[in-house]
Parts: structure tokens; C-alpha cells; sequence
């Protein structure tokens, strides 16, 4: 056996291999844990921390930070910052609570799934118009993408000089990372067997180039959800079209840059967020109350297996469900 045939079949072993890993780690990052611990976790999904006294109204703060990914619910493979369902449960708990007059959402985050930013989205507008709660932003390290996107319909954004955002559009890749490997394993002489009943059952496959026409098909379908994107900012901020779309060539920005785009209303901290609110609701001393994760069992399960098994093998397992399969994302990458 020659040395082409050789590396040939160490990569196919290799790859095989791999695909047993992704298949072991899929099905654990899956598992239904929190039926597994039914009845361990605690009743209530979070909890409320007085962080100032007051006798003059109610402003809840929520945190958003993270990749806006469902990962499912009670999973202690998934990365513990975000938790897609909880954190729809607060803002729901925020909004029906009659004692509370304004919502705070601190946005630390790069985007992530569209469907989840517009989940998110859609809970603030049904904050706003059926709730009549104001609902304000203030945007971390990064609100990009779809970090933007849940913030648009605020009342009031607000963002520090440094913060990163903007990231207006939509990305869309398969496989690793929009790698494709069909040279590369030419070049070893491995070939791609797959058997598929169209010609499109397999488009972005990292196994073949992509077609011009397929191309073109998935180049629609960006642009149909980053016209999706403009809308929302349009009628969000209440800007032009034309001047959302000049912004929309998914350009970072920082907190002064989108302050001059008129991508947000002003420059602090989360202090003067609330200070903000504070006096445009006329309110002279409100409590304010952050929401917080209260961890079940499962949840501080998790946090024991992240540390047993450590970080690289966590974001191993982060990286396999994200990048399993081709998906359109809200969603800033460097």
C-alpha cells in the first residue's frame, strides 16, 4: 500500500472517528435531563434580588447574556450563561406583574438563532402594547446581531462608548463553520458516497462545491430575513428605510458610532439606564429588582460536569451542536 493510500485511509479512520464522537456527545447534549431530575429542580424557574429599596415604584432588570440559542431547557451539557426559556419565563413574569412599571434588559451578547431573537423581540412589543410597561435597553461588552435585534423595539437604548454593536444581517453556513473540504479530500483521494433524492438534498454539504445556482437559492433566503431585519429596525427606531439599509452591511459599531447612526438614544451605564427611566416615568424612589437563575439540581449538576470535565471539552460540546447542521443566524462571527 502506497504512502497516498495510507494517509487516505488515516484520514478516513479519522473521520470516522469523529463522527462516532459527535454522535456520543450529540446524544448526551440532547438527553432530556430535566425529565431525567423530574421533581429535583425547585418549583420556582428564578428568583427576585432587592438590589435598591424604594416606595415609589417597580423596575425589574433582566439579563441577556450570551448566544441567544434554545439548547433546551435543564440540559447540563448546554453553556450555563443563557437559558432561552428561562429567560422568556422572566420577561413574561416581568410583564404580567401589575406592580411593576418598567423593565431594564441588560444586552450582553453577539446574537444568535433567528428564531430565538424574534421570540425575544416579540415578547418586548407584547410587553409594550399589551402590558403598557416601557421597556429599556442597556447594551453590555456587545449587542451585535441579534443582540441588536431584540433592543430595536425598546423604548430607550442605551449602550457605553465601547460597546460593539450593530452587526445588522444575517449569516448562514454549514458544516464547520462554512468550511467546505471537497479539495482537500480529492486531494487524498476520499470519496463522498452520499446518495440523495435531488439535486439540492444536500446543498452546503462540505464534501462538494456549491453550484452557482445553489448559491443564488441560499443568497435569497439571507436576504429575505435581512429584509425581516430592516423591518424591525425601521419600526423599532422609526427610521427611513434607506438609512437602516445603509447601516445593514452587518458593520460593527461602537457606542458612539451607533449613537450618531441613531441606532440607540444615549451613552451610560446601566446606573444611568435606570436613572433614565426613573425620571421619565416620574417615579421618585423605585425598588429595583433584578431577576435571577435559580439552579435545580440538574442545572447544578451541570455546573459540576463543566468543572470536572473543563472548559475546552464545554465548548467542544458547544461547538458540535452549533455547528451540526446549516442554519441562518442572527449572529456576529470574527
Amino acid at each position: 500500500m502506497n504512502v497516498k493510500r495510507w494517509v487516505a485511509l488515516l484520514v478516513a479512520v479519522a473521520v470516522l472517528g469523529i463522527a462516532l464522537m459527535f454522535n456520543m456527545f450529540a446524544t448526551i447534549a440532547t438527553a432530556d435531563f430535566g425529565e431525567v431530575f423530574e421533581g429535583a429542580a425547585v418549583d420556582e424557574p428564578y428568583v427576585e434580588e432587592i438590589e435598591e429599596t424604594g416606595t415609589d415604584g417597580r423596575i425589574v432588570v433582566l439579563e441577556l447574556e450570551g448566544a441567544i440559542q434554545d439548547l433546551g431547557e435543564d440540559n447540563p451539557f448546554a453553556p450555563v450563561d443563557y437559558n432561552h426559556q428561562q429567560f422568556l419565563d422572566m420577561l413574561d413574569g416581568a410583564m404580567e406583574d401589575q406592580t411593576v412599571d418598567g423593565i431594564v434588559i441588560e444586552v450582553d451578547s453577539p446574537g444568535g438563532g433567528l428564531i430565538e431573537s424574534d421570540e425575544i423581540h416579540d415578547k418586548v412589543t407584547t410587553a409594550q402594547e399589551e402590558f403598557d410597561k416601557d421597556v429599556y435597553i442597556s447594551m453590555g461588552g456587545m449587542a451585535a446581531s441579534g443582540g441588536y435585534y431584540v433592543a430595536a423595539p425598546a423604548d430607550y437604548i442605551s449602550a457605553h462608548p465601547s460597546t460593539l454593536t450593530g452587526s445588522i444581517g444575517v449569516v448562514l453556513s454549514g458544516g464547520i463553520g462554512g468550511l467546505n473540504f471537497s479539495e482537500l479530500l480529492e486531494d487524498l483521494g476520499i470519496e463522498d458516497d452520499t446518495i440523495t433524492t435531488g439535486p439540492y438534498k444536500d446543498i452546503l454539504s462540505p464534501t462538494r462545491e456549491m453550484e452557482d445556482d445553489e448559491e443564488a437559492m441560499l443568497q435569497d433566503m439571507a436576504d429575505e430575513m435581512l429584509d425581516e431585519f430592516v423591518d424591525v429596525i425601521v419600526e423599532g427606531r422609526d427610521m427611513p428605510e434607506d438609512e437602516v439599509r445603509d447601516l445593514a452591511d452587518g458593520s460593527i459599531y461602537t457606542g458612539n458610532q451607533a449613537l450618531d447612526n441613531g441606532l440607540i438614544d444615549g451613552v451610560g451605564s446601566l446606573d444611568d439606564t435606570l436613572e433614565t427611566m426613573q425620571e421619565n416615568l416620574g417615579l421618585s424612589n423605585p425598588e429595583v429588582v433584578r431577576y435571577q437563575s435559580e439552579a435545580g439540581f440538574a442545572s447544578l449538576l451541570g455546573g459540576v460536569v463543566n468543572e470536572i470535565r473543563g472548559d475546552d471539552v464545554s465548548d467542544l460540546v458547544s461547538v458540535l451542536q452549533r455547528e451540526s447542521s446549516p442554519r441562518l443566524m442572527y449572529l456576529y462571527e470574527q
